[in-house]
């Protein structure tokens, strides 16, 4: 443990006393008390005001005269009362360290036999003191390392020098196994400051245990020579036994030895499959080089050698030798371990295998919700690397066809076509199956991020890549669709991403926006036709915009302002956006402008009524800040607000309606207002003004507006859909029991989405508190329509 001496030495490289102002202290006379008694320890007195304290003033003027003459930068000088202890000498820890060493000869050398030369305490106190205080954990890890490397070649020699041989040398192998055994385990024991101080905080160093095993290992049951002793030592075990039909005296080692060879030599479920591949091949070039060209017994010979390694550990090896395989992402070990389970009839062992390692790292992407913008990409990646293992790796050869029609002779036969790969069916369809479960591990979001990323895609565009590249990163997305129920998730977060591309202009390519929704309405849900109506109303909007224009110029009116307006007429039914339940009010001159193009489309469509949704609305505003001019992209909302700052500088927030999406130009990342009090939320006792200090490295800045969370009514459109499907159903059976209307009900909705239980029980309920259906009087899960 640590001295006094340590704690109280200071380290000699700190200047932390000198290089603080010395503080005017009265020196007191010495005192007559004997100085030879123990002191009392200080005390603390708490400092008061000179000028409340008539006393400490007296006292602060009578020192003044000392306080001139002494240095102010003076040291401050620590006095340490009574005898002085001396510092442990540098011999001490030399001590404790040779302790170590001669207690690690101690253990490990076969001739010394005896007793330790310290106690355990001791000498795990002196491994802590050559370890913390000595620092010299490296120097007594290289030692373990040595020593261990020396008497474990002892070990090797003394067993290859022993006079018994056959199954009596197995006895003395067996015991030095288990002695070795005892002294790694109190080595480790006596060491443990070791392992825990020093080889902790280095990972790549083995511990005291693996590396005594790991040398162990190579040195002794890995020996050429100690290798064949256990071989000829088995072998005449199981000779005598067969010969006198009886046990061998000796049997009672065997276990032993058993259980040595496989804690000293076990290998990892990757290595073993290495080993398997290794011993096929010498096994065949065996077999070529002794049997007859073309035997069949070759064959069979390596088949009955892989069977005989691979029998009894297919599922150990289908566990974890394929999980660190997948990881490696390498094919060639793939495809050999697929082989070799083909051969012993374990693909279904490996299928299994497989399924299940995709379902989790499936499931793991999914709920990882730290990483939601990542999931979509992450599941792309896996995507493409497991269908090309099943494509690649767990392939079948298929023979080619055989012609119907016979072959004419010829002076050179034709050439035989090679053996065509296939991928397995087994496979492919596990591989579905575990993207399904995977994708059920969370509900909703899956379904959500992949239409966001669509989204994100469609605006990005190709960025210089090819019509095929683009087009088979948009197939790969719609591929991941397939996986999830929450096919009306999808479909509402897309058709309102669509939307909004379409309204905003911000698609890169309309055509390919017509091709995925081609393939979406033919391939995955036919409600996605309804979209096509968007593209019908934007045609006639601008062939429309077009027709005003000509009307105007005609009429000779001024329309300064109308040539930089866009009207777009939509069709409620066909965008999937909801009425507002307020609005704004519009500068008179865009009032002016909106009202001249209301009265244009009602003389040209009489009987139609014209809404105005300024939520869906944007502008372009040209603005002067102290850098320069500036275009401002923002939505209609934010243009009328800003608008108002072209003849107040300051406007208060009580001013300002709160559906202008305020917080957006003030609380966004480009703040081209700002607001007293500074803060994120919005209070109506706030006032703003205009930021002309205003930067921005662009010329044309977008300003997104601050949306709320989209509390979709998916919810609601399901509690709808339910209802529907379950009057339906009820309707023309007219009476069902509980469970038969359950499987209906999910029969009727699934392509849409797949309900819970507990979801179609709240909504039965429901139906019979409205009185559409009844319950049965003598069976309480039977429902009647009520007509």
């Amino acid at each position: 443990m640590t001295d006094v001496f340590t704690l109280l030495t200071l380290p000699r490289t700190s200047e932390a006393f000198s290089a603080l102002p010395a503080q005017a202290v009265a020196v007191a006379p010495p005192s007559s008390r004997d100085t030879t008694r123990s002191a009392s320890p200080p005390r603390k007195i708490a400092r008061r005001n000179a000028a409340s304290d008539a006393a400490s003033a007296s006292s602060s003027r009578l020192g003044g005269a000392a306080d001139s003459a002494a240095d102010r930068r003076g040291p401050i000088i620590l006095k340490v009362v009574g005898h002085p202890i001396a510092p442990v000498a540098a011999s001490a820890n030399e001590a404790d360290y040779a302790l170590v060493r001669r207690t690690i000869r101690a253990l490990l050398d076969l001739k010394e036999q005896g007793t330790l030369p310290a106690t355990y305490d001791c000498v795990s106190r002196a491994c802590w003191v050559a370890v913390s205080e000595a620092g010299r954990g490296e120097g007594l890890y290289d030692a373990v390392k040595m020593d261990l490397e020396h008497y474990v070649g002892n070990i090797e020699r003394a067993l290859v020098n022993e006079e018994q041989r056959g199954v009596e040398w197995l006895v003395p192998f067996t015991e030095a196994c288990a002695w070795f055994e005892r002294q790694v385990g109190l080595l480790e024991s006596l060491l443990v400051y070791l392992d825990t101080l020093y080889v902790a905080e280095r990972p790549p160093l083995l511990s005291l245990r693996q590396l005594a095993y790991s040398m162990f290992r190579n040195s002794v049951i890995m020996s050429a020579q100690v290798t064949q002793a256990i071989i000829v030592g088995i072998t005449n075990w199981l000779e005598w036994e067969r010969t006198n039909g009886a046990q061998h005296p000796l049997c009672g080692s065997l276990p032993i030895l058993s259980n040595t060879l496989t804690a000293s030599g076990k290998l990892s479920a990757r290595d073993f499959l290495r080993q398997v591949h290794e011993r096929s091949v010498e096994e065949a070039e065996r077999a070529r080089a002794v049997l007859p060209t073309g035997s069949a017994a070759g064959m069979q010979v390596q088949d009955t050698g892989e069977s005989a390694l691979l029998t009894g550990r297919l599922q150990w090896l289908a566990t974890d030798a394929l999980e660190v395989l997948m990881g490696e992402r390498k094919a060639e070990p793939l495809q050999r371990m697929y082989g070799l389970f083909k051969k012993v009839g374990g693909l279904k062992v490996l299928s299994a295998a497989f399924k299940l390692y995709v379902q989790k790292t499936v499931k793991g992407i999914v709920t990882d919700k730290e990483h939601d913008d990542e999931m979509v990409t992450k599941l792309l990646e896996f995507k493409a690397f497991v269908d090309k293992v099943v494509a690649q790796c767990f392939v079948d050869e298929t023979p080619p066809p055989v012609p119907s029609q016979p072959v004419a002779s010829s002076s050179k036969a034709p050439a035989t076509a090679a053996p065509a790969p296939t991928p397995n069916r087994d496979f492919q369809y596990d591989l579905q199956d575990a993207f399904r479960a995977g994708f059920k591990a969370r509900r909703n979001t899956p379904a959500e991020m992949l239409a966001k990323h669509m989204d994100r895609a469609l605006r990005r565009g190709q960025k210089g890549r090819g019509d095929a590249a683009f087009a088979a990163e948009l197939d790969a997305v719609l591929a991941l669709y397939r996986f999830t129920n929450d096919m009306d998730v999808f479909r509402a977060f897309y058709q309102r991403a669509l939307a909004k591309r379409l309204l905003l202009g911000r698609s890169a390519s309309d055509d390919f926006e017509c091709v995925v929704l081609k393939k979406l309405k033919e391939q995955y849900d036919p409600e996605f036709g309804t979209s096509d109506n968007m593209f019908t109303d934007l045609a006639l909007s601008r062939d429309l915009m077009q027709e005003f224009l000509k009307y105007r110029r005609r009429r000779g009116t001024d329309d300064s302002t109308v040539q930089k307006l866009t009207v777009m007429v939509l069709q409620w039914s066909n965008w999937p956006f909801f009425a507002r339940k307020t609005d704004v009010d519009l500068p008179r001159w865009m009032q002016d402008d909106l009202g001249s193009y209301t009265e244009y489309y009602k003389k040209k469509h009489q009987g139609r009524k014209l809404d105005w949704d300024h939520a869906l609305g944007t502008a372009t505003l040209k603005t002067r800040f102290k850098g320069g001019k500036k275009e401002l992209s923002v939505s209609l909302y934010q243009a009328v607000v800003l608008l108002l700052f072209n003849t107040d500088e300051t406007i208060s927030y009580a001013d300002i309606k709160a559906q202008t999406r305020l917080g957006a130009l003030a609380c966004g990342k480009k703040r081209v207002l700002k607001k007293e009090p500074a803060g994120k939320e919005v209070n109506a006792t706030d006032v703003f003004r205009f930021n002309a200090d205003f930067m921005d490295a662009r010329f044309q800045v977008h300003i997104n507006s601050i949306q709320a969370k989209e509390t979709s009514s998916i919810e609601a459109d399901r509690k709808h859909a339910l209802d529907a499907a379950i009057v339906r159903v009820m309707k023309g059976k007219k009476e069902l029991h509980y469970e038969q209307l359950k499987t209906a009900t999910i029969e009727a909705v699934r392509k849409h989405f797949v309900p819970e239980v507990g979801m179609i029980k709240q909504r039965i309920q429901g139906l019979v508190e409205q009185e559409y259906l009844r319950r049965d009087e003598e069976d309480m899960n039977r429902y009647i329509y009520v007509a």
